[in-house]
């Protein structure tokens, strides 16, 4: 049994040599670390109208271009409704070129109802001083009574015909205005038609589902042929461009991180690379915050998220690689002037 023992004794003792010579050093007060998992900004694609799918064109995993067409709807209840709008646009045009000819037509009547009343204001002068002559003349004996009664009832006539003309001034007056609101109203139909026209070309663009910047395709969430509803999701995306990893640190250490820090993170699924990001977000508000917090200790316990956030043009320069939900470590710089230690140095896939 001895003899046995004593060997095992010396293997036991040499692989913990080995194991003290192979283990990771240490990590310097002045880096902290968290995991966590690699996240990018997720944008649906949805429908801003409802309607049927008629094409859906990027296939999930398939990578887009801001402004690439990624589904069609279909548009033929539109099209039909702006051909209509349209019409009535022609019609409410239409009908203020007929009002503005009313008004042309109005303002000659009205013209010529004024010259009417100006020639019967002469008419009554001559007929008026032609009474009062008359009215002489039978004083003095030269002239019948039945001449001055003619003249009296030729003036009153000519008084009448005056009314009736200044009548007619104003009745050509309000046919003036009459037409000016009907071309006003013609106007205001022109300008309601032609916004249903720009509403609805507006939805028969947005009618073409397009990526609104670079990413990748995550999910089919409908197929062609369905019926969505408004806002109805047809695509979910990531944005390549805004990638990052969330994770948490105690107070003690999150306290001296600030936005800008430097970081490195290892992922599990490719742990002998190292790849640079900055802090962009530090939470104000712990996110595990024990019901009480009374001793120093506990307040030691609270945890705090931090994001980094990789560089974009790094996330350009190798797009088919970036995976998201990979779980991996992330270690922050606390202390700007620190090192980083060789095993943490960037080493980033050819």
């Amino acid at each position: 049994m001895r003899k046995f023992f004593l060997p095992g004794l010396v293997l036991l003792a040499i692989a913990l040599l080995i194991w003290w010579w192979l283990r990771p050093a240490p990590l310097p007060e002045a880096i902290a670390t968290g995991n966590g998992r690699i996240e990018a900004t997720e944008i649906d694609i949805a429908t801003k109208t409802a309607g049927r799918i008629i094409e859906i064109l990027p296939h999930e995993g398939d990578f887009v271009q801001s402004g690439t067409v990624l589904a069609q709807m279909d548009t033929q209840v539109l099209q039909a409704q702006n051909t209509e709008a349209e019409a009535q646009v022609r019609h409410a045009e239409s009908a203020r070129i007929t009002a503005k000819a009313v008004i042309v037509q109005r303002q000659s009547e009205h013209n010529a109802a004024l010259a009417v009343v100006a020639q019967r204001q002469a008419e009554f002068d001559a007929a008026n001083k032609r009474l009062k002559r008359s009215q002489r003349l039978v004083g003095e004996g030269a002239t019948p009574q039945q001449e001055v009664d003619d003249d009296r009832a030729r003036v009153l006539g000519m008084q009448a015909a005056i009314n009736a003309a200044k009548a007619q001034v104003a009745a050509a007056g309000a046919g003036i205005e009459a037409a000016k609101s009907q071309a006003v109203a013609s106007q205001t139909l022109i300008e309601a038609a032609q916004a249903t026209v720009s509403r609805l070309q507006a939805d028969i663009e947005d009618s073409v589902l397009k990526a609104p910047r670079d990413g990748r395709i995550q999910y089919r969430v409908a197929e062609s042929g369905e019926v969505l509803a408004a806002g109805g999701r047809v695509l979910n995306m990531v944005d390549l461009a805004d990638v990052y990893m969330t994770f948490f640190l105690p107070t003690e250490a999150a306290g001296k991180v600030a936005l800008g820090s430097e970081i490195r993170l290892v992922l599990d699924a490719v742990p002998d690379l190292v790849i640079p990001a900055t802090a962009s977000f530090v939470a104000s508000v712990a996110q595990f915050t024990p019901k009480t917090v009374e001793t120093e200790t506990e307040r030691l316990k609270l945890m705090f998220r931090v994001r980094a956030r990789l560089d974009p043009e790094l996330l350009k320069r190798h797009l088919n690689q970036v995976k998201t939900g990979v779980p991996g470590m992330a270690y922050v710089k606390i202390d700007p002037k620190a090192e980083w230690p060789a095993n943490l140095a960037i080493k980033l896939p050819q």
